[in-house]
Formats: C-alpha cells, structure tokens, sequence
C-alpha cells in the first residue's frame, strides 16, 4: 500500500503537539506532508517528525564556531573575537536597561557615545570621535558632511574596492562629491595634488589599499609633505586607515600616527584594533562636530550593545592590556608546536591520521595584505576531504577548518587552548569509518 495515500491531517498533527507553538507547528507540518507527497521517505512517526522539525526552526542561526582556519579576522566568521573584558560589559549592559542617553549626575539627557568618545580620544590623542556602524559608513559620513557638492582628490592607485563591493569612487559619488584621480596607478607624488587643486576642492583624501599591495617601481607622497600641500591651499586632509591598529608592532600605522597628520581619520573596529564591528571618526572637534551633526549620522549610529563591546575593547587598552584578535596575531607561532603535537597524538590515538605540521595563517578582514602567520597545526590525512569538512561545518560544536594538498589542516593559531577538547569531540561526530586506522 503507498502509504502517502495516509497522510495525515494538519491539524491532527496540531492537537497532537499543544506544547509547541501553532503557527509554526502548521508550516512544519505542512513542509513534511507536501514533501512526503513529493517522494520523500514517510516519518515512522510524524508527531515527534514535527516536533524535530519546529525545534530545528527554533534554534539560532548564528552559531559559535570554531575557527581552526588560521585566519584571525575571519570575514565570515565575525572577524575579532572579544576580549573577557568587552564581553562583561556587553552581558550587563545587555539584560536589562542602561544609561545609553541619559546622565545620570544631572538626570538629563545624555549623549550616547560619552563613554567611548572620551576613550578614543587619550587613546589616539584626538580632539574628537565619534562611531557608527562599520567604517564604510564612517567615510560616507564624512564625505556628506564636509565634501558634499566639492571634489575629493584621490590618487588613482588608492581607488580600490574590498570585500563586500566597496568601491571608493562610488562611496565619494554616494556622499555627494566629486572625485578628481591624480596620479598614476603606482606612482603619486605631491606635486600631483597640489596641480589638481582648484577653487571647488573640498578635500583630499588618503585611502588604505587595505587586502592589496602594489610593489615594485612605486612612489607616493610622504604624509608631511601631503599635509604641507593641503595646508599651503587651504583644503582638509582626510584618511581612511582601513584596519585602524592601535596597537604599536603590528606592520600598520597607528591610528595616533595618522591623527597627527589628518584632520579626520577613519577606521575600523572590528580588524586590527579587535573589538566589535564599528566605524570609527576621529580628528579635529570642528569637523567631527560637523559630522555628527549630520542628520545621516543618525541613520548610521551605533546601538547600546555594539557601544558595549566598543567601550569594553577600548577599556581593555586604556588598561595595558589587549584584545584576544592582537594577542594572535602578535603569536610567536613556533609556541603552537607543542599544542599540535599533543593534539596530533590525541586525534592518533582516536584513530585519525594525524601528523603536527608548519602552517600558514593570515590576518584576514583585509589587514596586513600578503603576511603570513607562521604557525603549527594538524593534519589529518582522510580520504572524503570536502565531505568531512562538511560534516565539521554543519556539526555540534561548528568547526571551519580547510583542505591543503588533500589533506584537512587544523590551524592552532585560531583554535583556542580551552577549545581543543571540542575539537576531538566535533571530529568524532564526524569521523568517517574508512579513515580508522
């Protein structure tokens, strides 16, 4: 008897599941019965079919992952992970109500950004900052604000485009001004701004390649000499660092280092200064006041949890110390090679071949383009490479690791110490038979 002949009635399967919530107990059932009509396997049991199906509905779709890549400020995987310190805060100010805009001195209204400006202020040696969503925004803003129906000079060997489609020139076009090109694609010099300043320029503008280098026979304008020539014809001197490092040491410029020689600077939170996901504005109190007066600005602000995060991270540098994403990246990788031995024997001895290599890992989320992090890992020699990563990928715990020269490779660079037992755990779950030795 074809037993898709039976299929049971919705709200059958409705009245036999009252503990769950109905809307979704009717669009699960119904997805069982239409696919079972279509040729799908019939449920032995179709109450506990939808039970499975509506708690699957339920669960988050943002997952913790283990990020066994060996790419620090993973993209895809959220880049910077944060520290104990931005974390805490992020858990207070989270479960109930916080002082996001009101002093609590005066019992006035307050302004939102009073705990991470003044941070980012001594931290950078600014006269003012201010935040948004990412720094993609914090560019836009800028530009509205302060070029808005003026050209913005660029050299044409900084017009790049990053993940995600950002493009330079569309982000001037999208604030309104004009983008005059100077200069070649790698050779800029500052006799080349300063012929193409005329009376309608607002600004010119410095641009981090960010995830590209240009090497070879190169030239460009050193930032003093920039800043004579924007000062000498009256124009603002605006950068966007791109990774914004405010740590000394990491290959990259410091943001203080590039508040000396701006009048704004714009940079990410969320890559080599490793906090959450931010566009940040620092530089001369006039323009930022300018900026933030802008009624963009609102549409681009940071909510209470991000500015937790912020503070936090933040917090963590006033301190002395720094967030977990610098500390791997500063990771002296040959320190790994005893964590990969004696995670190399535990997987053997769970009957993996597993071998303590050398890796390669990389910074990742458009930072420190074309450096390598050497390291030390595992790697697993497994017939079904893509399947297991797979497995691994869609598992509980999560795990990303990657395939090399038909092999899994298992970066101890971004797999934390306290995670190491997950990792054996995830790799049982899903452990082909034929690779048991």
């Amino acid at each position: 008897m074809d037993t898709r002949r039976a299929l049971p009635a919705v709200g059958r399967l409705v009245a036999a599941l009252p503990d769950l919530p109905r809307t979704l107990v009717v669009r699960e059932a119904r997805r069982l019965v239409d696919a079972t009509r279509a040729g799908a396997d019939v449920p032995p049991d179709w109450p506990l079919a939808v039970r499975a199906a509506v708690e699957a509905s339920l669960r988050p779709r943002l997952r913790p992952v283990i990020n066994a890549t060996g790419v620090v400020l993973h993209t895809n995987l959220g880049r910077a992970p944060l520290g104990d310190r931005a974390r805490a805060h992020l858990d207070a100010v989270s479960k109930g109500w916080c002082n996001l805009e009101l002093d609590l001195a005066t019992g006035e209204r307050g302004e939102r950004l009073f705990g991470v400006e003044e941070r980012l202020r001594g931290l950078v040696g600014a006269e003012a900052a201010l935040a948004v969503n990412n720094n993609a925004a914090a560019v836009l803003l800028v530009l509205t604000a302060l070029a808005a129906g003026k050209e913005v000079i660029v050299s044409r060997g900084e017009l790049v485009e990053i993940g995600g489609s950002f493009r330079v020139p569309a982000v001037i076009s999208a604030g309104g001004a004009r983008l005059v090109e100077v200069g070649t694609t790698n050779r800029t010099r500052a006799a080349d701004y300063a012929r193409a300043i005329g009376p309608e320029t607002a600004a010119i503008l410095r641009v981090h390649p960010s995830n590209f280098k240009i090497t070879g026979f190169t030239e460009a304008p050193d930032p003093a000499e920039l800043r004579r020539v924007a000062d000498a014809h009256g124009v603002l001197l605006l950068e966007d660092l791109g990774s914004g490092a405010l740590a000394e040491g990491l290959g990259e410029p410091t943001v203080a280092e590039a508040v000396s020689r701006n009048d704004v600077v714009c940079f990410s939170g969320d890559k080599l200064l490793g906090g959450p996901q931010a566009g940040l504005v620092v530089g001369k109190a006039a323009l930022v006041a300018k900026a933030r007066k802008h009624p963009l600005y609102r549409a681009l602000r940071l909510d209470r949890l991000v500015l937790a995060a912020l503070e936090g991270t933040l917090a963590d540098y006033e301190a002395g110390a720094e967030p977990p994403a610098v500390a791997l990246l500063r990771l002296d990788g040959a320190a790994l090679r005893p964590r990969a031995h004696v995670l190399a024997d535990r997987l053997t001895s769970e009957g993996w071949a597993a071998k303590a290599v050398p890796t390669q890992g990389q910074a990742g989320g458009g930072a420190l383009p074309g450096a390598d992090l050497p390291g030390w890992g595992v790697r697993l020699t497994t017939p079904g490479v893509d399947e297991l990563l797979a497995k691994l990928r869609t598992g509980e715990p999560a795990l990303v690791a990657r395939a090399l020269d038909g092999a899994v490779i298992l970066d101890l660079r971004t797999i934390l110490p306290e995670q190491e037992n997950a990792v054996v755990t995830a790799l049982s779950a899903a452990r082909p038979a034929e690779s048991r030795r």
